[in-house]
């Protein structure tokens, strides 16, 4: 296993130079797996970047049902020690600025070979590794390893030697020049700064067209500016590139960046980043992002899910006006009816979660009303709140759901353990029926959706009057996908809102799965 480095934190010490630094840029292109420069590059969902053939053969996840798609039930086992996690296939594509960016890098040494044909240098691999366990503690051994003798500067040499297979990742390079007639220096630094300005437009962003800042990856092997791909997510859940479905938070919780390409920007060319966070800054701090969120409070809403308003009141009548003005988002709460304290708020007159509402439609009467058309876009909790002309404001933070790698483990840790319990459970009590918590964790993702969608069937057939043929043609036909169907049910369901209102809560598919199936089981009289 080859040892894992992590990168260098350049931005302190300014951009790295080509004679000096050799070394260090070339192990920044250098798979930590194969150690050879890296080829059709696959940045992992932990930020982590091998060549796509040093990635192990994907195998079946156990216990793993959401999404129950073909790509996303197979898993590969990260291949670098940091990790080790077991990663969907479908969130490892390869990385396609990477891949440009390595046939641009080769390109440019390939051109530059001819102008150091006569330009002999011996490099020394210095072997490091991690000692005998009676060392010291940090004490690393060195030894020599590979030694070439290869036309070019420092850092053309290191590179071919890389390539040839003949330098590992963790190595480090002694080197001496064996012609005294030339000097290598301008030619390598002249290399350098081709390497740097075309890098430079391929490290562009394609939603705000600047240079990188902080890039991230998705599943789909498209990078962006972190704060780019959030703006995007925020309204879709798709790729600007290629259009392909993103399932990630849209505040990209938990999502890490790219840690090669940050550590590229970072090593050539620090002075740009600095600049580019700079104006961010600037930006960010021209706007007033506070009290920005004006609440209705009214009813419960769901993300998805429509919600039609007939507005009469003065203050709501303002409030709509701003909202179509603006960006037609406004915030829904429902009414705290028994006063209990929410949070850090305290007891407030709304309940703290709440579903940010885009207008749709609105038809505004005579006298001033109108009768609005919402679809919920995303749920919120409130931080801060305040008055504004007679109704609410706050400041809001989104609420996200968690990434599909920490929902399956969840998935596979909840059954695994439920269906191991339950059978020694079931020896010793072979007459009692099974713990209600335990007999729903036995329960897949998909398995708890197809019983749900059972129910439905069964209750459509009985002619239930909250799935009349104008229901569904508000609300539409029971969504497939399981993290969408629990709003879904709960805007057809006869159930309190203040039931309901825990959906909103909730941050794993699974358990708004689980909440649904238990209203169910009561619907049904069903004890276990």
């Amino acid at each position: 296993m080859v040892e894992d480095v992590a990168p260098q934190e350049y931005s302190e010490k300014g951009a790295l130079a080509a004679h000096a630094d050799a070394r260090e840029l070339v192990r920044l292109v250098q798979c930590p797996q194969c150690s050879k420069p890296f080829n059709a590059p696959v940045t992992l969902p932990c930020g982590h970047t091998a060549c796509r053939s040093c990635l192990p053969n994907p195998v079946a996840r156990t216990n793993i049902s959401y999404p129950n798609t073909p790509d996303r039930l197979l898993g590969i086992s990260c291949p670098l020690a940091s990790c080790g996690a077991e990663h969907a296939a479908a969130e490892c594509s390869v990385d396609v600025t990477l891949t440009k960016l390595m046939e641009l890098i080769k390109n440019e040494v390939a051109k530059h070979l001819p102008l150091v044909a006569d330009m002999p240098i011996h490099l020394q691999e210095i072997l490091k590794w991690d000692g005998d366990v009676a060392m010291e503690e940090n004490e690393k051994t060195e030894a020599k390893g590979n030694s070439r003798v290869l036309q070019g500067g420092r850092l053309v040499s290191t590179f071919v030697m890389a390539e040839m297979g003949d330098l590992r990742y963790s190595s480090e390079v002694e080197y001496k020049t064996l012609s005294d007639a030339h000097d290598d220096q301008d030619l390598n630094n002249a290399l350098l700064e081709r390497l740097r300005d075309a890098a430079q437009k391929e490290l562009d962003c394609h939603v705000c067209y600047n240079m990188m800042l902080d890039p991230t990856t998705t599943s789909c092997g498209h990078t962006f500016c972190r704060r780019c791909l959030v703006r995007v997510m925020d309204h879709s859940s798709i790729c600007p590139v290629c259009r392909r479905g993103l399932h990630i938070p849209a505040s990209l919780q938990n999502k890490p960046s790219n840690t090669l390409l940050n550590a590229l920007l970072n090593g050539l060319c620090p002075e740009l980043v600095e600049a580019r966070h700079r104006a961010v800054e600037a930006e960010e701090q021209g706007g007033d992002d506070d009290l920005n969120t004006p609440l209705f409070v009214c009813t419960l809403s769901l993300p998805t899910m429509p919600t039609f308003l007939h507005v009469f009141e003065p203050r709501y009548r303002l409030m709509m006006r701003r909202c179509v003005e603006g960006n037609r988002q406004f915030g829904m709460v429902m009414y705290n009816r028994n006063s209990a304290p929410q949070g850090d708020m305290g007891s407030t007159q709304f309940l703290e979660y709440g579903t940010l509402l885009e207008i749709v439609n609105l038809e505004l009467l005579r006298d001033g009303r109108s009768f609005v058309e919402t679809r919920g876009i995303g749920r919120f909790k409130i931080r801060r709140h305040g008055m504004l002309d007679g109704y609410h404001v706050a400041r809001v933070e989104r609420v996200e759901d968690l990434s599909l790698a920490e929902e399956g483990l969840l998935e596979q840790s909840e059954t695994t353990v439920a269906n191991e319990f339950a059978q020694r459970y079931q020896q010793d009590n072979p007459d009692m029926p099974l713990p209600l918590d335990v007999a729903i964790n036995r329960f897949s993702t998909q398995e708890l959706l197809d019983n749900c969608m059972t129910f439905i069937r069964q209750m459509r057939d009985a002619s239930a009057p909250w799935l009349s043929a104008r229901i569904v043609q508000v609300y539409g036909e029971p969504p497939e996908d399981p993290a969408l169907f629990p709003y879904w049910f709960a805007s057809v369901v006869p159930i309190a809102e203040e039931e309901k209102y825990s959906l909103l809560r909730t941050t794993r598919v699974r358990e708004r799965l689980k909440i649904v199936y238990s209203w169910i089981r009561r619907i049904r009289g069903q004890r276990w």
